[in-house]
């Protein structure tokens, strides 16, 4: 079964709002309670991400991908917000195909008093550079990040994080799960069994996709 694909700007916006809106940089958790029900859990888990997008040209470390080079820009100049305005003056480059670090982002969100503002700067600074950063980021497989997902979300709950929710689609798009109440959250981020579990389950995205989870 496949979804219809959407004009990548209006995904962008769409996951732009979620970003914003969702609590601040997931870093670990597995919280006590009733477990979540599971839907899917007896999907094959998908492969390790091999990239999405436009091929990489040249073999050396520092070429950018064919096809991502405004990608990469508009990635750029968001870090440089966030180094500039944002309050994160160690904020790390993006990699060679214009995602963002997110294992070295959520090692700065992690430091006490650090993680307000590490998704857009302090008090959304940042918020028109992450936008065109967004817009400008090649069209994605909506249905293999779906799928990403889920095996990500299964593997979550399979390592201890049991109310790690699945994804949805949403109009064409897939919406990543994670905590079953992000406006009063329930999953423990920060705790051992979560970071292990993340660390653990991060295989299973595809490129990009580790932001968004």
């Amino acid at each position: 079964m496949t979804f219809p694909r959407t004009n990548p700007r209006a995904t962008a916006r769409l996951r732009l709002a979620a970003l914003v809106a969702a609590p601040v940089l997931a870093l670990s958790v597995a919280c006590g309670g009733a477990d979540a029900p599971r839907q899917d859990d007896a999907i094959a888990d998908a492969p390790a991400a091999p990239g999405t997008g436009a091929a990489s040209s040249g073999n050396s470390p520092s070429a950018k991908p064919a096809g991502k080079s405004a990608f990469h820009d508009a990635q750029t100049k968001f870090v440089q917000c966030m180094r500039a305005k944002g309050g994160y003056p160690e904020y790390p480059d993006p990699k060679v195909d214009g995602y963002l670090q997110w294992d070295k982002i959520n090692q700065l969100g992690a430091q006490p008093g650090r993680n307000d503002g590490i998704k857009a700067g302090k008090n959304n600074v940042c918020i028109a550079e992450l936008q065109a950063a967004m817009t400008a980021e090649p069209e994605r497989d909506q249905q293999k990040d779906y799928e990403s997902m889920l095996a990500h979300a299964k593997c979550m709950r399979d390592n201890g994080v049991s109310r790690f929710t699945n994804p949805q689609m949403s109009g064409g798009n897939a919406v990543p799960g994670g905590d079953p109440n992000p406006a009063d959250p329930v999953l423990d981020q920060k705790s051992p069994a979560y970071q292990k579990a993340a660390k653990t389950c991060a295989p299973k995205l595809l490129p990009g996709l580790d932001g968004r989870v």
